[in-house]
């Protein structure tokens, strides 16, 4: 909201001034604007945040495609390559198409409940919570009214296949996963309503079906699931990765551990009565993700993405997990599948102090040969493992941490236009909004980079689901409300010119014929041999350099006729959160407003016009090395006369108004 005209009359609105208007009102609006001030100043960690802002608004009918009612509960699906997006909501499947040049489109295939009698109105609903590829057509779970059920959908059709229970949980509020691989199924879900309430990963579908022991976790809350094929089959591992309630309870520890946790695949159960249904592989180990320079910890896993290695090296596939405090604050550690091989395969048992039996607990046998019923004893009296997954790197700390509370992560691998390896993470926040941080992928020691906050919605929701398309360059995300497709370089969003864009260090996108284009695009166009090359500058510290003109164009003269003895205020847009801008009156910086201020401006306020205020007024951003002449203003003297003719009365209404308004601007600020 912008302040109100006449003496208090912000910068783009060249009107006469009222030089007398209440003086009660000038101590209490000097005083809250001090107040927004220091709120915005106080808010800290500046340059682990967003550098810009940006409202992803598609393409008209495109980009964007609304329910067509309110889905409290959904799950995502979609496969590479693919324009066809699934969402299972209530009681229906809806089908998107968003083919490319065309406007997007939605089909409802309706999968009510199949049972008649129910207890509420929600156990009436069946809320669908599990979308698969499968052979014959798409596989679609839901609560069916507390009867967990199945169908296959095939040409907007559905056909029931029956209960089905391991598949979808009674409630769509309870944590649940499913893993399928090839035509094994496994499931952390339970298969009673009333009974069976410990928690318990499971084989549910294969040659033996298993679960674990119902002492290995405490309460666990199940993130990701995956399945690692190794140099042998036989050797071929499940690795899960969930948080449960920490065993230490003394007040000072965390509340929650992160775990990860690994199963031979080929885990055929154990020889005895107590371990022949039992998973006899079953080893757990802590995931570390604290920072000591600046002693925080982050304890809670919020969510994992397994970015494979390009060369097929399944030891070198990188594990990205967002974590969160207590305070909401959030860290990204990355892992590698090989440290945690290592770790499950050379590590002691916590709490046994005997020598290991063999074969050592965890270790996979070839030939389907039972675990020896001594060696699952032992595991399952001490199943995690003493020493813990620390992230890589050698500091072992966080890639990096930020005040933001971010809840999903998805990383896409891609090479700029020189050749060079970036990890570009996407991750949702609390607030419905995603970040786009670049990490370099070839460089041990690169700078991580937050470029870019994206508004994917029209309407502002939670990220209920999130999904990258490698091959078709986009994010794929849904709320309540509406589905968004958002491209992953977005490069039109950077604004300034060629300094602009290569400022952003986005490896997506360079500056081509006076152009902030995607290296996409860039690559479709026909280059004549006398052109100049696209050119991108992402790393360095003074990217601006690598633009042609060494200087950026200064802003345009704006010229203000005002009264003397009234107030004024001039706002300048801060555009990067990580620049400093400064108001400057002649020789002498007037005000500042650093990195991490709040404010989407940077306000300089003149409470009473003087000799000495007239005259040019600058405001620069200055970021690095880089100095930007953001706006350019001229304040000229006018008779007060005239100008309280032209304003009169509205300057006492919009006074009022805006004095009304700002105390809850200042307390929004404070309690942020």
């Amino acid at each position: 909201m912008t302040p109100p005209p006449s003496r208090c009359t912000a910068l783009g609105t060249p009107r006469a001034r009222v030089s007398s208007p209440l003086a009660w009102s000038r101590f209490p609006l000097r005083l809250l604007l001090q107040l927004v001030w220091t709120a915005a100043a106080s808010q800290g960690h500046p340059k682990s945040g967003p550098r810009i802002s940006a409202v992803w608004k598609g393409h008209a009918g495109q980009d964007h495609v609304d329910f067509s009612s309110t889905e409290p509960h959904t799950v995502l699906f979609h496969e590479p390559g693919s324009s066809s997006v699934w969402v299972g909501g209530r009681n229906r499947v809806y089908v998107f198409d968003f083919s490319k040049g065309r406007n997007a489109s939605v089909r409802t295939v309706n999968i009510g409940s199949t049972k008649g009698s129910c207890r509420d109105k929600q156990d009436c609903e069946n809320y669908i919570t599990l979308l698969e590829k499968q052979n014959e057509g798409l596989l679609a779970c839901g609560t069916n009214a507390r009867h967990p059920s199945c169908w296959i959908l095939v040409n907007d059709s559905a056909e029931f296949l029956g209960e089905r229970r391991g598949y979808a949980p009674f409630s769509p509020d309870e944590n649940s996963l499913v893993l399928f691989d090839g035509d094994e199924v496994y499931s952390t879900i339970r298969k009673q309503e009333y009974n069976g309430k410990i928690p318990r990963f499971r084989r549910i579908r294969g040659e033996i079906e298993l679960y674990t022991s119902d002492t290995v976790m405490q309460n666990p809350q199940f993130i990701k699931a995956t399945i690692v094929h190794q140099d042998q089959a036989y050797d071929d591992k499940i690795y899960y990765f969930f948080r449960e309630d920490n065993p230490d309870k003394n007040p000072e520890a965390p509340l929650n551990v992160s775990r990860v946790a690994q199963l031979c695949r080929g885990d055929q159960g154990g020889e005895s009565s107590l371990s022949v249904s039992k998973w006899n592989t079953f080893l757990k180990a802590m995931l570390v993700c604290s920072d000591a320079a600046t002693n925080k910890n982050f304890n809670r896993l919020q969510d994992v993405f397994l970015l494979p290695d390009p060369n097929g090296h399944w030891k070198d596939t990188r594990v990205y997990g967002v974590f969160s405090n207590p305070w909401n604050y959030s860290a990204v550690c990355v892992y590698s599948l090989g440290d945690i091989d290592k770790v499950f395969c050379t590590s002691s048992l916590k709490g046994y102090h005997s020598s290991l039996p063999n074969p050592r607990p965890g270790k996979c046998l070839p030939d389907r040969q039972p675990i020896p019923t001594e060696t699952f004893q032992v595991a399952d009296s001490h199943p995690e493992v003493v020493q813990r997954v620390e992230p890589m790197g050698p500091l072992k700390t966080p890639l990096f941490h930020s005040k933001y509370h971010y809840q999903k992560v998805v990383v896409h691998r891609m090479h700029a236009s020189n050749g060079e390896t970036f990890h570009v993470l996407y991750l949702t926040t609390d607030k419905g909004t995603i970040h786009k941080v670049v990490e370099p992928g070839e460089r041990e020691h690169g700078l991580v980079f937050n470029i870019l906050e994206i508004q994917p919605f029209r309407r502002a929701a939670a990220i209920q689901a999130m999904s990258l398309d490698a091959d078709r360059r986009k994010l794929y995300v849904n709320s309540q409300w509406e589905v968004s497709q958002v491209p992953l370089d977005l490069c039109e969003v950077y604004t300034g010119g060629c300094h602009g864009c290569l400022m952003a260090r986005d490896p997506y996108c360079g500056w081509y014929q006076d152009r902030c284009v995607s290296i996409y695009s860039s690559q479709d166009l026909s280059l004549p041999s006398n052109s100049r090359p696209l050119l991108q500058s992402i790393n360095p510290v003074e990217p601006h350099k690598g633009c042609p003109n060494p200087k950026p164009e200064q802003a345009p003269l704006q010229k203000v006729s005002l009264a003397q003895n009234s107030r004024y205020y001039l706002s300048c847009p801060m555009e990067s959160r990580h620049a400093t801008y400064s108001w400057r009156h002649e020789n002498s910086v007037e005000q500042s407003c650093e990195p991490g201020h709040q404010s989407p401006n940077c306000i300089l306020f003149i409470e009473n016009l003087t000799d000495l205020h007239y005259g040019h007024y600058y405001c620069e951003a200055q970021e690095g090395s880089y100095l930007r002449e953001a706006q350019h203003w001229e304040l000229l003297r006018e008779d007060s006369a005239m100008t309280s003719q032209l304003l009169g009365r509205a300057c006492t209404l919009a006074t009022s108004l805006w004095l009304g308004v700002l105390p809850t601007l200042v307390l929004g600020l404070l309690v942020h």
